[in-house]
């Protein structure tokens, strides 16, 4: 028999003590002190980064425009979308589906995993994940904009070899590994 129960804190631990060195985070997508990056045409602005919350997790919020979305991968860490306007086709390990906003999705650890934006319309989500750890991946290979309006940079064909080349390089540092195309 398979033991399905959720992994916590066993109950008869006490609660650590407030950490008073850790401060209340409010983060506002417009705030120009935030980091807005352009990753293959999708702008993603890091709301919460894994340096406030000691690895916790990461809130990313994404600008997914029509046609924009990354190629097949995975990873080994839980991500969580929520669809906040508009729709996205999420392909999990092979099957797609249509996602409309309001909604929320999870993807599970290792599991193989893409999103497309074929609307026509801009997508826009909030992804976390957790541990934290993928915001660092984006900064390291996306392309900074001085805000979320900005519009994304067009590279030219060796400027995205280039991207693509680091992408392959960086991946396996930040737990992620990418897939063929289905």
């Amino acid at each position: 028999m398979t033991d399905h129960s959720i992994k916590t804190i066993p109950s008869d631990q006490p609660l650590p003590a407030d950490d008073l060195t850790r401060t209340l985070t409010v983060a506002l997508p417009d705030d120009p002190s935030v980091p807005h990056i352009s990753q293959a045409g999708n702008v993603y602005t890091i709301l919460i980064s894994g340096e406030q919350t000691e690895g916790r997790y990461c809130l990313i919020d994404m600008l997914v425009p029509d046609g924009g979305g990354p190629p097949p991968h995975r990873h080994d860490f839980e991500e969580m979308f929520t669809l906040l306007e508009g729709e996205l086709e999420f392909t999990f390990r092979g099957e797609t589906q249509t996602i409309r906003a309001p909604a929320s999705v999870n993807i599970p650890a290792n599991a193989p995993h893409r999103f497309a934006n074929r609307s026509g319309q801009m997508a826009h989500m909030l992804c976390m994940c957790t541990p934290a750890g993928q915001e660092e991946f984006f900064l390291s290979v996306a392309d900074r904009i001085p805000d979320r309006y900005s519009p994304a940079p067009k590279p030219d064909a060796m400027k995205q070899a280039e991207k693509k080349e680091l992408m392959k390089t960086l991946a396996p540092k930040y737990r992620t590994e990418f897939l063929p195309p289905n």
